[in-house]
């Protein structure tokens, strides 16, 4: 869905994307375009900030990030990046602040920084990202390199999760792209990551999911973007595949192999609470 919550985009392993307008007043969706460019299964879209326009990001097993743009009611694609030798697992666009910036995750170990400057699409690649390949991508919100928020200069960050079972931290420094903090405590593949939105505190967190069942939720509460301690969220019954913030970024939303979605907020106790769940088997919240 994008920011407006007024277009909805799913992808599918038919190598096809399908966008709907949504109407909140009816309930009713109206099918609007197929986007036909990928040669392989879609793994992941991206909606990019309203400011630039109705653009769309899509990523596929066939190596190829394509971005699409509509223009007076017609969609084309826009650019079509085809740098990875293997899949391109996750595609995140940067926070608008930094202009059209999208981060790019491939199993071909490397992570490519798409940006749209003067009028044109400029590569820049971490070769070696994560052994054996990235499967997940996500930007920190605009943050300061001053003790208190608003002050310093103006840093660029993402985190990525991969197959190496590590999280890792990338900071941009002198128009390259260096890693910062390197993340340890799962033990399995890291299938999903998400930056949390800050709401104005310098305190950071991030949460991160695996093959190894669990999720654990990474804080920083000195606001350095450096010091990171896990905390552990719970042990889930199968694969979790991903992970996702609400705008404010106090509760998570996580999903997995059991095929339940739930909902987990972090109580004054300091535990962290099950309070929604899509199963109907599961009627009692769960405390850790």
């Amino acid at each position: 869905m994008d920011f407006l919550g007024l277009k909805l985009a799913t992808c599918s392993c038919d190598k096809s994307i399908r966008l709907f307008d949504l109407n909140w007043s009816t309930g009713n969706q109206t099918f609007v375009a197929e986007l036909k460019g990928h040669e392989g299964p879609v793994w992941q879209l991206a909606w990019a900030h309203p400011r630039y326009g109705t653009i769309l990001a899509s990523c596929s097993y066939d190596r190829r990030v394509i971005i699409w743009k509509e223009t007076d009611g017609k969609w084309e694609m826009h650019h079509n990046y085809d740098g990875h030798d293997s899949s391109v697992n996750s595609v995140c666009w940067a926070p608008p602040e930094w202009g059209l910036m999208l981060a790019c995750g491939s199993s071909d170990s490397s992570i490519t920084v798409l940006s749209f400057n003067n009028d044109r699409w400029v590569a820049s690649k971490i070769p070696n990202a994560h052994t054996l390949g990235c499967n997940a991508v996500s930007w920190a919100p605009v943050t300061f390199t001053g003790d208190k928020p608003g002050e310093g200069q103006l840093v660029k960050r993402f985190v990525s999760g991969g197959c190496d079972n590590l999280v890792k931290i990338w900071k941009e420094e002198h128009d390259h792209w260096i890693e910062e903090v390197k993340l340890e405590g799962h033990s399995d593949w890291v299938r999903d990551v998400a930056w949390a939105p800050t709401a104005g505190l310098a305190r950071m967190k991030i949460a991160s999911s695996s093959q190894d069942r669990r999720v654990i939720i990474w804080n920083n509460r000195e606001g350095d973007g450096v010091t990171w301690t896990p905390e552990p969220l719970h042990v889930f019954d199968d694969v979790v595949w991903h992970v996702s913030w609400n705008f404010i970024g106090d509760i998570l939303a996580v999903s997995g192999g059991d095929n339940q979605v739930s909902l987990w907020k972090k109580q004054e106790s300091g535990s962290w609470e099950c309070i929604t769940t899509d199963s109907k088997s599961q009627n009692e919240h769960r405390t850790l």
